[in-house]
């Protein structure tokens, strides 16, 4: 019997193709040793998804649209400058974290999540692909915030973890002042920034930009949130899940 992420892999004269036709397509450059990059990831996270559930999306056309190019629909050079310390809080399959990373190897990426197994996951990937500006940290957000990586990161990535009230509380602690929490958001984006307001006010932080997203083939409309951080963090934040579950800052 067929398991259900028994898919087939496409070869990767067939992924390179259309990984380089649909990032043109988006308008971001894309070389052929790139493009063979997220092959090699793209046939690993299909392995591994045998039996260790990363995705749900494993078709080779969605995994490039959905997975890659909308991970890298956060990436502005303006924000991610040379040497940027990135860290990709709830990175899951290592998203938008490994795509930018291997788009970009300038960029010291962290990729930060609570389940080990993932992480493991993601090791080999950094090994396999000699990512040497990327590595992997274990832990959960509302504690490691506390301790010695609190506003130690130029930057902050979450893509697909929480509303946007809740993941600010979780990623803005972990910026420096002057830095960027970037959130990678759905349709209901402008719902949740409109329920953002006592977040960003508590947390000192002030978007500086909304970029609206249309992935190719895709017919949705997503938006990337650029959010700055003005001043630092009170410390009692971010505060323990279930007080951020029954007392949200909205």
């Amino acid at each position: 019997m067929k398991e259900k992420y028994d898919v087939p892999i496409a070869s990767e004269a067939e992924f390179v193709s259309y990984m380089m036709d649909q990032m043109a397509s988006f308008g971001l450059p894309c070389t052929n040793q790139q493009a063979k990059d997220f092959y090699v990831y793209y046939v690993h996270m299909i392995e591994t998804n045998k039996f260790l559930n990363l995705t749900g999306i494993t078709d080779m056309q969605e995994v490039v649209v959905k997975h890659m190019i909308d991970s890298l629909s956060c990436y502005d050079s303006a924000v991610m400058k040379p040497g940027s310390t990135l860290i990709d809080v709830g990175t899951g399959a290592g998203f938008p974290g490994i795509p930018l990373a291997i788009y970009d190897r300038t960029l010291q990426v962290t990729l930060f999540d609570s389940l080990k197994k993932r992480l493991t996951f993601l090791d080999e990937i950094i090994d396999t692909l000699n990512l040497t500006n990327c590595t992997t940290l274990h832990g959960r957000a509302e504690d490691l915030a506390h301790q010695s990586f609190r506003e130690s990161f130029d930057i902050a990535t979450s893509r697909a973890v929480a509303r946007l009230p809740i993941l600010l509380e979780w990623t803005m602690p972990y910026v420096k002042v002057g830095g960027h929490m970037i959130a990678l958001k759905g349709a209901i984006y402008e719902e949740e920034i409109n329920e953002s307001g006592k977040a960003l006010k508590t947390l000192n932080g002030e978007i500086s930009d909304i970029k609206k997203i249309n992935l190719p083939t895709l017919d949705d409309t997503r938006a990337v949130v650029y959010i700055k951080k003005t001043a630092k963090t009170p410390k009692i934040y971010p505060r323990k899940p279930k007080v951020i579950k029954d007392n949200p800052l909205v």
